[in-house]
């Protein structure tokens, strides 16, 4: 089936059915990652992500077609920004509950609206913010735990790489597409990074089902839930889009609890609510 039968597929079903539809086939690929976790190294998971997500999404968006300096450039820069947040995202979850890593995670595109934001809104969101991390990091998770501290660190290395790779695919969008930057971006973080990282990710050729994972994960983390959302994007008001973004955190704390096991506390859900909160507010804003 060619893309443009996909794309006229997708247009028939709401946008907002492919928004959630995005949300869980994406937190579901984290699940899938944690498997794998028991074989190859979360950020060596992330390659497998980038490499399989570069080769199916560069077949599929022939991106190289029309290219200048100014798409290679921003891609180039698109693409360290993906791998260093896919990698952090990873290391984050093999060490703290997946519903709390996501909703931390989101103080990147919070941080960023608030930045850019101007008035109340920014500011109320902030706060909202700043009563999720309290709760979460202060009191749903047990910082007792000799995983807690090093997946917060990696939980932040996260939320900033989300943050650059808004700003940079935001800078982007201005000369490419967002499928033509996403299958660059995804084929420069592979390459950037395989010195480092590919040696590691060859551990799962020693477990044919490892291997099976790791390559579904591309397609569920990247090339599907991306897919969906650049589409669903052209189709809904910003409000409605911030009103769906918000709801992400909840959506993955609970694919953690159905699929990991991973029954959030109760100050981890205050913390959930906060942050979402935060989310919708910022993104109306932004």
């Amino acid at each position: 089936m060619s893309s443009r039968s996909l794309v006229g597929i997708a247009n028939r079903i709401p946008a907002q059915i492919l928004i959630v539809t995005s949300a869980l086939i994406q937190y579901s690929g984290a699940a899938v990652a944690v498997f794998a976790f028991s074989v190859v190294e979360p950020a060596s998971v992330a390659w497998w992500r980038g490499f399989v997500g570069a080769l199916v999404l560069c077949a599929w968006v022939r991106p190289w077609r029309g290219l200048d300096r100014a798409t290679l450039k921003g891609a180039f820069y698109f693409g360290i920004a993906l791998v260093c947040m896919n990698s952090c995202f990873y290391e984050a979850i093999s060490r703290i509950p997946l519903g709390a890593t996501v909703s931390l995670e989101f103080l990147g595109p919070v941080a960023v609206a608030v930045f850019r934001g101007r008035g109340w809104a920014p500011r109320i969101a902030a706060f909202f913010a700043l009563c999720g991390v309290c709760a979460i990091g202060g009191l749903g998770l047990d910082l007792s735990d000799p995983q807690t501290l090093p997946g917060l660190a990696w939980v932040m290395g996260a939320a900033a790489s989300w943050a650059g790779y808004i700003v940079l695919g935001q800078k982007a969008a201005s000369s490419s597409s967002a499928m033509t930057n996403l299958s660059l971006g995804c084929a420069f973080s592979a390459l950037i990074s395989a010195p480092i990282l590919a040696p590691g990710a060859m551990a799962a050729f020693s477990d044919r089902k490892v291997l099976v994972a790791v390559i579904a994960l591309a397609f569920l983390s990247t090339v599907f839930p991306y897919s969906l959302e650049a589409m669903a994007m052209k189709r809904v008001s910003a409000a409605t889009f911030a009103l769906f973004t918000a709801l992400l955190p909840a959506t993955s704390a609970l694919i953690g609890a159905v699929l990991l096991r991973q029954i959030p506390s109760l100050w981890q859900l205050i913390g959930l609510v906060c942050i979402s909160i935060a989310v919708g507010i910022a993104s109306m804003a932004g």
